[in-house]
């Protein structure tokens, strides 16, 4: 544990942030036992360390104070640790390309963006580069009509548990006593709002049938629930885009990709995570690598040309070479777009257990993380795939990002709504969580669906008449 001491409270948070960049475990101190202090005045820091002399630093006029804390912090730890590979440097924020798009409307050039970025956040040129590049080409898709919504549908269930997945809390097989009921109450959610949707003639953008794993049902359920979205927002509705991240090979049949078909959706993601066989035991998957393989090729047989993959980049036991193993595979499969995750350690996940409990992780170190994304987006472009979508999240293995790329016109119009606050979102089922938006203060309020299963299950009728109370203060 690495303890810190500092004088003034106001940058407990900053400087903790920073600090997790190169120590595994960082705590804020008031006592006199600590290994790093920091001083702050109005216009310096001074650090100091119990084994080094103390460092100045002065502050930039032009950046505000947070901005100088974190890049004098920043600075200052990565000299006494030697860890310098770190290309995002001060920007924890989850929406990068916010910058960049906030400076392009200030008709900024590529280059001044770029040394905002250095300057500001000591952030290096080829993640300023992606961040304008995910600007421009989200740009087309943000063009939003009043009364337009887009529609999450949650399937709380996954063939097996994930050790990096904090969303469920067990598998499907545990849960066969109540999926019937739950798919009941999803049913009535889902009546009850296109009831509402109609009512307020609000026009339908994209329908995203996510989870969990959607296709975790058995085949007759899977037709039961994906017809009734179909005839509630799908049918007569000029939607722009329907997705359902099947996810799971193990979760994927013939007769679930022929029901897709069936219902109109048009895009598909089959996730891998990783494309070695070693490390998909390890994590928990309940499928092969040959499985990823053969349930791709069938739904292309079925026909589908827009299927999306994902990978996690940092899962344990990986490295260069094996990163370049699952990317070499997936460019024999030739997806229409893929999304590179980095490795989150979420509060709830298996992962997370193991560092509370100080078990070893077995994640790649720094220079290898930034070494594998690299790679990563090399296929991307080596797909003629351009980066379309990006979010950061807390806790990521080399504070990396996540990033979707995609060929032209084969997007995920939904993600780029929902990482941009871009449109309106009512969400159906478990876990998930409606959004709207006021334009004219720029005010965005929420409401969640409950998270537990069973009481989704046991008070659907109360939270679906909340939910419709929460939409009315936009909609009336």
């Amino acid at each position: 544990m690495t303890k810190i001491n500092i004088n003034n409270e106001a940058y407990s948070y900053a400087v903790y942030h920073m600090a997790v960049l190169f120590f595994d475990k960082v705590e804020i101190v008031n006592s006199n036992l600590w290994d790093y202090k920091i001083e702050f005045s109005s216009n310096s820091s001074k650090i100091y360390s119990a084994k080094q002399t103390a460092e100045s630093y002065e502050f930039d006029s032009d950046l505000n104070d947070n901005e100088n804390v974190k890049l004098a912090v920043f600075k200052y730890f990565s000299k006494v640790t030697g860890k310098k590979n770190i290309p995002w440097g001060t920007l924890i924020g989850i929406r990068p390309s916010k910058i960049a798009s906030k400076l392009i409307e200030e008709n900024k050039s590529e280059k001044e963006i770029i040394e905002y970025f250095k300057r500001h956040n000591n952030t290096e040129e080829k993640k300023a580069r992606l961040c304008i590049e995910v600007s421009q080409n989200e740009k087309k898709f943000l063009k939003v009509k009043d009364k337009t919504v887009s529609i999450y549908l949650g399937m709380p269930f996954c063939p097996t548990r994930c050790m990096y997945c904090s969303f469920i809390s067990d598998t499907i097989n545990h849960c066969k006593s109540y999926v019937e009921d739950y798919l009941k109450a999803m049913m009535y959610d889902i009546e009850k709002t296109a009831e509402y949707i109609r009512e307020k003639e609000l026009n339908i953008s994209c329908v995203y049938f996510g989870g969990g794993t959607p296709t975790s049902v058995n085949n007759q359920q899977f037709e039961n629930i994906m017809k009734a979205v179909h005839e509630n927002f799908i049918e007569n509705n000029n939607i722009k885009e329907f997705t359902v991240e099947c996810g799971r090979p193990d979760s994927i049949t013939e007769e679930k990709l022929l029901t897709m078909k069936k219902y109109k959706v048009d895009r598909i993601s089959i996730n891998p995570q990783t494309m070695n066989e070693e490390t998909m035991k390890k994590i928990g998957r309940g499928h092969t690598v040959q499985d990823v393989i053969d349930k791709f090729i069938m739904a292309r047989k079925v026909g589908f040309n827009n299927i999306n993959m994902d990978i996690i980049i940092g899962l344990p036991g990986e490295n260069v070479s094996k990163i370049k193993n699952t990317l070499n595979e997936i460019l024999k499969l030739k997806p229409e777009s893929l999304t590179i995750h980095g490795l989150s350690l979420k509060r709830g996940s298996k992962l997370f257990e193991d560092m509370l409990e100080n078990k070893k992780i077995d994640a790649p170190d720094q220079s290898e993380i930034v070494s594998m994304f690299d790679s990563a987006h090399a296929l991307a472009r080596k797909l003629n795939m351009k980066p379309y979508y990006m979010y950061r999240q807390k806790n990521m293995i080399g504070n990396m990002e996540n990033v979707g790329y995609s060929i032209e016109d084969k997007e995920c119009i939904y993600n780029i709504e929902m990482i941009e606050d871009s449109e309106p979102i009512i969400a159906i089922g478990c876990h998930g969580v409606s959004k709207i938006i006021f334009k004219d203060t720029n005010r965005i309020e929420r409401y969640g669906n409950l998270k537990d299963v069973k009481e989704y299950i046991n008070r659907i009728e109360e939270k679906v008449k909340g939910k419709i109370e929460f939409l009315k203060t936009l909609y009336g």
